[in-house]
């Protein structure tokens, strides 16, 4: 059953990135839809009077914060409930607990596609948000059904679904918008379809499927008698998590993970706007930078990372990247030519295709089986506190500085996990308890 539960992890993932990245390319024409269907006295018309505060009267930066709230509302609650799920599954198993969460990702997209009105469209993405923080369960998964060294391979098939997902997702919403299913001047608010209900169906047939898939499927990679018999009480503070898990080395990469995948999330999301400024990009041109961005992540990923884990290990892995990723934000930031913007693109990827599989296959070889759930849940949960943290931050730091701001802040950022990687101690392999490995 390896293979089809690990083809399943993939699409988990995959679904929890595009749930969070398909609304991307759509924010500017929510915000001018919503705002004249609700108008200025509604919630939305609340939130941008509220931003301008910050944007003044740049419609384009009034645009990109909004977006950045939007996007951090599911971030966030992601970062909330992906160590309750996680958590969950210790106790109860893998298997019900992404029945559950997959169903309520099914739900909240059949909510989007029907939401007639910003109150809905907010309360999809909520619900979205929280049952996304499954993703914590699905790595579970993966690291249930493997061991030791070879848990890195499942932990890149994961960093492989999550380059996949920002490329399709914001694909997939810029490309589906065309799918009109009523006119702009015809649609009514409330309980009803709208400009951006094809993009919500694809993400509903999507999310459908691989719904189907686990309830048919998936067999149950955690069998009762590995279940927690360490489980912490629960909590909504992912850190107060954090401390209760007392493994060697579990608590300091998760911060590295943390600091590392702020500064990249915030410089990221504001890489669009930069080329549109900076070179005079137009959305064909963002379209492709994103395509090289998430092919790269998936070549560094899937096939550099692999190869220079088995060979030096994780942790030098991870350093590699941290120090290629750094000097590829400062050349972003000062691209003068698009053949410097994609050298800095290069680099930035490649610097994050290596660290991120290292990083989560290191707290995953540092935790025993039965907590795996729990651990992998707060390493994700941070993961989407700093998707949440990172477009705001990003923002305005764009808007309220200089467009190469957030590139130089968050290389500076990048010299906090430098220097805690080097502290990250030798990895035991909880499979086998009395070796230990090597890596230094």
């Amino acid at each position: 059953m390896k293979k089809p539960t690990l083809l399943i992890v993939f699409l988990t993932v995959f679904i929890d990135v595009v749930g969070f990245s398909i609304i991307f390319p759509l924010f500017p024409e929510m915000l001018d839809y919503y705002i004249e269907l609700d108008g200025k006295d509604s919630l939305i018309g609340s939130l941008v009077a509220w931003l301008s505060k910050f944007a003044g009267d740049d419609k384009n930066a009034v645009a990109t914060l909004f977006g950045g709230v939007l996007g951090s509302l599911y971030g966030f609650l992601q970062f909330l409930f992906a160590p309750i799920w996680g958590a969950y599954s210790d106790r109860r198993g893998r298997r019900p607990t992404l029945i559950f969460t997959l169903g309520g990702i099914v739900l909240a997209n059949l909510i989007w596609v029907f939401a007639g009105s910003f109150a809905l469209l907010v309360l999809g993405r909520a619900l979205g948000g929280i049952m996304a923080g499954n993703i914590s369960t699905a790595s579970a998964v993966a690291a249930d059904i493997t061991s030791g060294k070879n848990r890195a391979s499942g932990m890149i098939l994961i960093g492989v679904a999550l380059g996949l997902g920002f490329i399709l997702g914001p694909a997939i919403g810029g490309f589906a918008y065309g799918w009109q299913l009523v006119e702009q001047g015809k649609a009514v608010p409330g309980l009803a379809l709208h400009p951006f209900s094809g993009p919500a169906i694809i993400a509903l047939a999507i999310a459908g499927v691989n719904w189907l898939l686990v309830i048919f499927l998936l067999s149950e990679s955690l069998p009762p008698e590995k279940r927690g018999q360490h489980t912490a009480q629960r909590s909504f503070n992912p850190f107060v998590q954090l401390k209760r898990i007392h493994l060697p080395g579990v608590a300091r990469t998760n911060l590295i993970y943390f600091v590392y995948w702020s500064a990249f999330s915030s410089v990221e999301f504001t890489i669009a706007f930069f080329a549109t400024e900076r070179l005079g990009f137009k959305p064909v041109n963002i379209a492709w930078m994103f395509v090289f961005i998430g092919l790269s992540l998936i070549f560094f990923q899937g096939g550099v990372a692999r190869q220079l884990i088995k060979r030096v290990g994780e942790r030098r892995t991870a350093l590699a990247g941290v120090c290629s990723t750094l000097p590829g934000f400062l050349i972003i930031g000062n691209a003068t030519s698009t053949a410097m913007l994609y050298g800095g693109l290069l680099l930035m990827t490649a610097g994050s295709g290596m660290t991120m599989p290292s990083l989560n296959s290191l707290v995953s070889r540092y935790t025993p089986g039965d907590r795996q759930g729990l651990s992998l849940g707060v390493f994700r949960s941070l993961g989407s506190l700093s998707r949440a943290i990172g477009p705001i931050t990003g923002g305005l730091l764009y808007w309220k500085f200089d467009n190469s701001m957030p590139f130089w802040v968050g290389a500076a950022f990048l010299i906090v996990p430098f220097f805690m990687m080097l502290g990250l101690p030798p990895v035991r392999d909880h499979d086998k308890p009395t070796a230990v490995n090597s890596e230094q």
